[in-house]
C-alpha cells in the first residue's frame, strides 16, 4: 500500500500500518501509545503464542508441572488448571517454549527439540501475519475502529523473501497495509543486544542459518558437544548474529514495498497526531 502523496495517508478515512524491524527497537511501544489514540493494536506474537502456539505451550507447563508428583497427581484428577497468561507486553510463555539449544542442565533445549519448536513457530508465523487483512476488517466492523497497527515480530523478515514478488505474506501486507521499516543506528543495535542479554525475547532462525552459527558458535569458544554449549552465551551471540543479518533484509523489504522512520525520531512520537506526521513525512522522503 504505497501512497501517491503525503495527504492521501493524513486524509485516509481509514488507515493501516504494518511495523517491523530488530525486536527491541521500539515496535510494541508504539503500537501500545497509538491504543490510546483510537488505533487498533494486533500483536503478531501474541497471536502466534496464544491461537496457533497456546497449546503447545501449555502442554510444555504440564510437562513440567507432571515432573513433581504433588502437582501430577492434582493434574490427573482435574484439581488444579494451568494456563497461559500471555500478554502483548509479556511474551514470556512464547519465549520459555521456544528456548534457547544447549546444556539441559543450564536450561538448554537439545538442538533437535530446538529446530523441532522453531519450525512450529515458522508455521504460526506464518498464519498470524496472512491473519492482518481480516484483524483489519474485524476491527472495524465489531469495534468501530478506523486506524489499525499490526506490530510484527522480529523474525517477520525470516518467514519471508523481499525479493520474491510472489511472496504471499508480502503481498497480503503490501495489498492490506502500509509498511514501515523502523530502523536503527549501530548504536542502536549495541543497545539492543543489552537489552536481550537482560530480557530475552522469542527468536526465529531460518534453518540453515541455525546450523551455520550453532557450528560456528561451537568452534570459536572449542566445545565439540552440543550439552556442551551455554545457553544463555549462545542466545547472546546468536542474537546479534541475527541482527546484523536481518539489517540489509529489513531495508530491501522496506526499499520494494514501503517507508522508513529512523528509531530516534519515533522515540519523539507522542500519540496518534504525531505519527501521522512521522508517517506522511516518511511517504514524502520516499517520493524525492
Amino acid at each position: 500500500m504505497l501512497f501517491k502523496s503525503a495527504d492521501d495517508f493524513i486524509r485516509a478515512p481509514r488507515r493501516a500500518v504494518t511495523v517491523f524491524g530488530m525486536a527491541g527497537v521500539g515496535k510494541t511501544r508504539l503500537a501500545s501509545m497509538l491504543r490510546a489514540s483510537n488505533w487498533f493494536h494486533y500483536s503478531a506474537d501474541y497471536r502466534i503464542g496464544t491461537r496457533y502456539m497456546g497449546e503447545a505451550i501449555v502442554d510444555n507447563f504440564k510437562r513440567e508441572a507432571m515432573k513433581v508428583p504433588f502437582l501430577a497427581e492434582l493434574l490427573r484428577s482435574d484439581s488444579i488448571y494451568i494456563s497461559s497468561n500471555i500478554t502483548f507486553d509479556n511474551l514470556d510463555p512464547l519465549s520459555t517454549y521456544l528456548g534457547t539449544p544447549g546444556n539441559p542442565e543450564a536450561g538448554g533445549l537439545p538442538l533437535h527439540e530446538y529446530q523441532r519448536r522453531q519450525e512450529q513457530h515458522r508455521v504460526a508465523e506464518i498464519a498470524a501475519l496472512l491473519d492482518v487483512p481480516h484483524f483489519i476488517e474485524r476491527a472495524h466492523a465489531l469495534y468501530g475502529y478506523n486506524d489499525f497497527i499490526a506490530d510484527t515480530g522480529g523474525s517477520l523478515i525470516e518467514v519471508i523473501d523481499p525479493a520474491d514478488p510472489a511472496d504471499p505474506v508480502v503481498n497480503t501486507l503490501a495489498a492490506s497495509t502500509a509498511l514501515l521499516y523502523i530502523r536503527g543506528t549501530d548504536k542502536d543495535a549495541a543497545e539492543l543486544v543489552r537489552r536481550f542479554k537482560q530480557n530475552p525475547k522469542p527468536m526465529y532462525y531460518r534453518p540453515h542459518f541455525l546450523v551455520e552459527k550453532w557450528a560456528e558458535y561451537k568452534a570459536l569458544n572449542g566445545i565439540t558437544e552440543d550439552r556442551d554449549v551455554d545457553p544463555a552465551g549462545f542466545g547472546a551471540w546468536g542474537f546479534e548474529a541475527l541482527l546484523h543479518d536481518r539489517l540489509p533484509r529489513y531495508q530491501q523489504l522496506a526499499d520494494n514495498h514501503g517507508y522508513v522512520v529512523e528509531a530516534s525520531d519515533l522515540a519523539m512520537v507522542r500519540d496518534g497526531q504525531g505519527f501521522v506526521d512521522l508517517m506522511a513525512a516518511a511517504i514524502e522522503q520516499r517520493m524525492r
